[in-house]
């Protein structure tokens, strides 16, 4: 007999393809030990923490355990680096795995298992692990790119749901020719243009290529005197996010100093609202991770964009 609630709903995470496959095997999970569909919810991170909580069974896929996720039936399914014990809820956590692969693993003790599944979720597992010296790797990334690119929504939509797939699917050849023409010219591009935010974080503009690929590679090749490079991206209309690499643990205490989160070499943060173009976002992250300005008052978050806002709006008119 299983040990698992029946859930109302299930929520992973939005941006990736981990948050994808995770989502959807807990899907069929639930399916066989309950015969029941239950729905399934996506999340950035950001929106993530704005959800109240409220439901009285629910499963939880590649989002960072905390505190207020730890209710009874709650099941959590992760590998994200947390500080939180669970004493309500149930917490199936590896940091050496990711979540699909965590998932992945309920799942085959309850015989939800076939070949084309175990492929995706070992090449789910090398990408957002960021396993690079595997020799898998780089048709890895251009799995995790498919999500990047063409979004969690409209890939599940295409599959109906059916991730399996995914493998061999024409649109990676789309992403295996971005890599081979676009990631060169890209990184020569990045290379030159490396900007400090603080003596520890890098600012990268990138205009072309896989970002987390080019990334890496500066970081490999320390083509730069910093342990932490960022980058800066819109999402939508209105959201700015900064995402942070690092190749020994830096990048998240970096995205939790801007309340992100993420893995230790990986992390993210989505900007305040007020933060509505790059170079806005490079003077408000250097305001934040700059020394000086851990002088100013907690939560004086207004007062800093209205100064920002003020020293930008002087400059578009000078």
């Amino acid at each position: 007999m299983h040990s698992l609630p029946r859930p109302q709903v299930i929520f992973t995470h939005e941006s990736d393809l981990d948050g994808l496959v995770a989502g959807v095997l807990l899907q069929r999970l639930a399916r066989k030990l309950f015969q029941a569909d239950v729905p399934l919810e996506a999340f950035h991170y950001h929106a993530w923490k704005q959800h109240d909580c409220r439901e009285q069974h629910a499963w939880v896929a590649d989002l960072s355990f905390e505190h207020r996720m730890d209710r009874s039936g709650w099941v959590v399914f992760d590998h994200h680096i947390t500080d939180c014990a669970p004493k309500s809820a149930q917490l199936f956590h590896d940091q050496t795995k990711s979540a699909g692969l965590i998932c992945y693993d309920h799942c085959r003790q309850h015989g939800i298992q076939s070949p084309e599944l175990d492929r995706l979720v070992h090449l789910n597992n090398l990408s957002d692990l960021f396993l690079d010296q595997d020799p898998d790797f780089a048709l890895a990334s251009d799995y995790a790119s498919l999500v990047k690119v063409y979004q969690f929504w409209n890939l599940h939509r295409l599959l109906d749901g059916e991730i399996e797939r995914l493998l061999n699917h024409p649109l990676l050849e789309v992403m295996a020719t971005k890599r081979r023409v676009e990631d060169p010219i890209g990184y020569e591009w990045c290379k030159k243009n490396i900007m400090p935010i603080s003596a520890e974080v890098g600012y990268v503009d990138t205009v072309i290529g896989n970002t987390n690929l080019l990334v890496n590679r500066l970081l490999e090749e320390k083509t730069s005197p910093f342990p932490v490079l960022l980058t800066i991206f819109r999402r939508g209309t209105t959201v700015m996010v900064a995402s942070m690499r690092s190749r020994n643990g830096e990048a998240l205490k970096v995205a939790e100093r801007l309340r992100g989160g993420g893995h230790p070499n990986a992390a993210g943060a989505v900007l305040p609202r007020s933060v509505k173009g790059i170079q806005q976002a490079i003077e408000y992250l250097k305001q934040i991770l700059n020394p000086q300005s851990r002088n100013s008052p907690p939560g004086d978050i207004s007062s800093l964009f209205d100064a920002i806002d003020a020293e930008l709006s002087g400059r578009e008119q000078s």
